[in-house]
C-alpha cells in the first residue's frame, strides 16, 4: 500500500513497519488468542521523500505519537479484525501526512471596527454604572 502526498511525494510500504499486537478490551477469548491491533512505525527523521517543512509540521502535529528518535507510531485497535485495523492505521497515517503537507493560511492582523469599540465601551460603562448604583447607598453609616 502506497501513500501519495500532494502528487510528488510517495511513501512506499517498505518505509513503514507493521507490528500486530494483542488488543485490549472486550472480545472474550478472541482477545487472548488473536493479535488484531496494529502498530505502524514510520521513520520520519530518515525518510528521504519528506521535506524539512513536512518533518517539522509532522513533529508538531504528531505530539506524543512521535518518539525522540523521530519515529511516528500509530496504534490502531478500534476494530476486531486485523485487516480493518490495518486500513484504519494507514488512513490515519495518510491523513496526518496530508495535514502536515498543506501550508496553514497566514493570519492577517485586523483592527476592531469603530462601532465594535464604541459598543464595547458602552457596555463597560453600563456595567460600571450598575455596580456603582449598588454601592453608593451603603456607605452612609
Amino acid at each position: 500500500m502506497e501513500i501519495k502526498i500532494d502528487g510528488n511525494i510517495i511513501i512506499g510500504k517498505n518505509d513503514i513497519q507493521e507490528e500486530f499486537i494483542r488488543s485490549s478490551g472486550p472480545g472474550g477469548q478472541n482477545v487472548n488468542k488473536v493479535a488484531t491491533a496494529v502498530k505502524l512505525r514510520f521513520d520520519v527523521k530518515n525518510a528521504s521523500q519528506l521535506t524539512g517543512y513536512i518533518r517539522r509540521r509532522l513533529r508538531s502535529l504528531a505530539g506524543s505519537r512521535m518518539t525522540n528518535e523521530g519515529v511516528l507510531i500509530i496504534d490502531a485497535r478500534r476494530f476486531r479484525t486485523q485487516d480493518k485495523n490495518r486500513q484504519d492505521a494507514y488512513a490515519r497515517l495518510e491523513e496526518l501526512l496530508m495535514k502536515a503537507a498543506e501550508r496553514p493560511k497566514a493570519r492577517r492582523k485586523t483592527k476592531p471596527t469603530k462601532s465594535s469599540i464604541r459598543k464595547r465601551l458602552d457596555n463597560k460603562k453600563k456595567h460600571s454604572d450598575k455596580k456603582q448604583s449598588r454601592t453608593s447607598g451603603s456607605d452612609q453609616d
